[in-house]
């Protein structure tokens, strides 16, 4: 009588691979889309900090700024740009910057966001790509 040493046979130890390579071509491709998915719930959530320090900038001194880099600054800058195009002056004293600590990236390029200040953009601000979201719509247009 032959006695049986403890272990697995070839074919279990290929049964096991085989179910867990399933498992994770299975569990990869929702948890790529689940990374997208959060990089464009914050590229929302920065376009929509950035939009309201430009708004309150507005609301504050009449003018947006001319460069985005405004936003971070503790001193009011020199001048503005009206909804009209024109180069304003600022007043310092309805400056109440900053209006951010610092300006956040696109967390899904990793690039600066595009800031308007010419007709007929002026004040706005969007991502600098043009790429399609999972929800169907193009990032450049949020």
């Amino acid at each position: 009588m032959r006695r049986r040493v403890g272990g697995f046979t070839l074919v279990e130890l290929l049964i096991v691979i085989i179910i867990i390579s399933v498992l994770a071509a299975i569990a990869v491709p929702k948890f790529a889309s689940q990374v997208r998915r959060s990089k464009e719930s914050g590229l929302r959530a920065n376009l929509r900090i950035v939009r309201q320090a430009l708004s309150r900038f507005r609301e504050d001194c009449g003018v947006w700024p001319d460069d985005i880099n405004a936003l971070i600054d503790a001193n009011a800058p020199p001048s503005g740009v009206s909804d009209s195009g024109a180069d304003v002056p600022i007043v310092a004293a309805n400056f109440r910057g900053p209006y951010l600590s610092d300006i956040p990236k696109d967390p899904v390029s990793g690039t600066d966001f595009d800031y308007a200040t010419t007709l007929p953009n002026i004040g706005k601000v969007k991502a600098p790509v043009a790429i399609v979201a999972l929800d169907g719509t193009i990032v450049s247009n949020w």
